[in-house]
């Protein structure tokens, strides 16, 4: 899949508020970092490991944000990844950095917030 067709599913799989269809994006054991996992989750690293653990946070997360909302910026391609730039329901740009499989799904996942 194209960088930019895998950014505009991934932030329609957001904006659709539907998780499973955004868990669909990324492996069972897969790692996710940003800093509002210390704030949501009260993990003091920032990381939450595997489908479960993020599952519970993104819920809460998306529970705290009822009106969440991603409009695409930009997308940059590495070699296996991709960064997803974006501006969230409450103007924040942020940007989020996923490292890909060789079947395309993401196995880490890291949360950038201006």
């Amino acid at each position: 899949m194209m960088p930019s067709n895998l950014a505009a599913n991934w932030i329609a799989a957001w904006n659709s508020h539907d998780l499973d269809q955004v868990m669909a994006f990324y492996t069972d054991d897969f790692e996710m970092s940003s800093p509002h996992i210390v704030n949501i989750m009260g993990e003091p690293s920032g990381t939450l490991h595997g489908k479960p653990a993020i599952r519970a946070y993104w819920q809460k997360a998306m529970g705290l944000f009822p009106g969440l909302h991603f409009t695409l910026e930009t997308v940059y391609t590495g070699a296996n990844s991709v960064v997803i730039c974006y501006t969230n329901q409450a103007g924040r740009r942020c940007g989020e950095i996923l490292f890909f499989n060789d079947e395309g799904k993401c196995f880490r996942s890291a949360g950038n917030y201006a």
